[in-house]
């Protein structure tokens, strides 16, 4: 039998290393909660980074896999495929968008919608190609995505970066129209930015972007790969400030932990892609859309969305009544079940001794506890993360 040390010990031997792993080896999932290779349960409040939006090994998509699978793993999209068109049509008759663009990850869907837009900017905007994107913002790792990310950590070392893009502060309007220029073809924002903290704007602030865009012939572009399929109790955030964007791009919760992204868009920029434009060998392959389909109708069909409002404003509740009993805690903040726990020390440790009490919890930004917990988290669910996080807050 091998070792948790052992396999540790291979693991930083043959992977590069991009991730700060935890000391801990994960095996196995149910539910809301995971196993390590020494049998010790978690309560998973991570999910895969807001991936596994019903738990683990949810009976639904084991089954659209396992079926999928002994059926079509994979072919070219030189074909039509049935679960993509099936999965296509369901995101469309569920939101305002025409068509779908399939892709593997949330970087690939924003990668798509970049240039899509630009694509769209060279037919009927001529001489437009940038973009205005946020500071503080998370788009991906591609070169361009992260070219996008308005963060100059994640640029240092991958110089010289693509031309194309603007920086302005999230949150101000007014920056946001002095920044567009002749060169401008759109905006391109998340609606709360989740790598950066859980960071929402003001109500009104995508109203707004939608308003600067339409005067000034823009496009506007939302990432919701965090936010979307019902993260934020709405199956996309910007639908509670009534907004549309042109494109907008989700993946990371459509698959459930299958790996899949979409970028979808209204016909008449959709149309910019012909035969040729753009493309993705393994993107809208039958195995993920299946595991994506069934994702999806589990979610639109028994209430999941509803269910993460309530449990979400119960836990944001939770913690704003404990936030009274710290003072480390400096504000608390969320929507639906994307929370965050901002702290007046750095919360590195924290983390650990969540873990060693049997709970998984992330830090983003150096000191924003982040809960993404799946979206079947149950009110019993948030008092035992509660009392987890109010202990290990009190030293005990």
């Amino acid at each position: 039998m091998v070792t948790t040390q052992e396999w540790i010990n291979l693991s930083d031997r043959y992977i590069m290393s991009t991730y700060k792993r935890f000391p801990i080896v994960l095996t196995r999932g149910l539910g809301v909660h995971v196993w390590d290779s020494d049998g010790r349960c978690y309560l998973d409040l991570v999910a895969g980074i807001a991936v596994c939006a019903l738990g683990h090994a949810h009976p639904a998509v084991v089954a659209a896999v396992k079926a999928q699978a002994e059926n079509l793993f994979h072919v070219s999209n030189l074909y039509h495929i049935a679960p993509q068109i099936l999965l296509a049509r369901l995101l469309v008759e569920n939101t305002p968008f025409d068509k779908v663009f399939f892709c593997n990850s949330g970087a690939e869907a924003n990668e798509a919608a970049i240039k899509l837009a630009r694509k769209y900017a060279s037919e009927k905007m001529p001489g437009r190609y940038e973009l205005i994107t946020m500071q503080d913002s998370f788009h991906g790792r591609t070169l361009a995505t992260v070219t996008a990310t308005a963060q100059e950590r994640f640029h240092v070392g991958f110089e010289p970066l693509p031309a194309g893009f603007r920086y302005v502060p999230y949150d101000d309007l007014p920056a946001l129209e002095a920044a567009v220029t002749d060169r401008t073809c759109g905006v391109m924002v998340e609606p709360i930015q989740g790598e950066s903290g859980v960071v929402i704007p003001s109500p009104g602030y995508l109203q707004g972007i939608r308003r600067i865009c339409d005067e000034k012939g823009l496009l506007m572009i939302a990432d919701e790969v965090q936010t979307g399929i019902g993260r934020t109790g709405t199956l996309f955030a910007c639908e509670q400030e009534e907004v549309i964007p042109d494109i907008i791009t989700a993946a990371k919760a459509l698959g459930n932990g299958f790996p899949i992204g979409a970028c979808l868009a209204k016909e008449k920029i959709a149309a910019a892609f012909v035969p040729g434009s753009h493309g993705s060998t393994f993107g809208g392959n039958p195995l993920a859309c299946a595991a994506a389909l069934a994702t999806l109708q589990t979610i639109l069909e028994e209430g999941i969305v509803d269910h993460c409002r309530k449990v979400g404003a119960y836990f944001l509740s939770r913690l704003e009544k404990i936030k009274e009993q710290h003072s480390q805690i400096k504000a608390v903040r969320g929507r639906g079940l994307i929370l965050a726990v901002e702290l007046t020390v750095p919360g590195a440790e924290t983390v650990s001794k969540c873990m060693e009490k049997g709970m998984l919890i992330n830090c983003t930004n150096g000191n924003v506890l982040r809960f993404v917990p799946p979206l079947i988290m149950t009110k019993q669910d948030v008092d035992k993360a509660v009392g987890i996080l109010d202990g290990v807050l009190d030293g005990k």
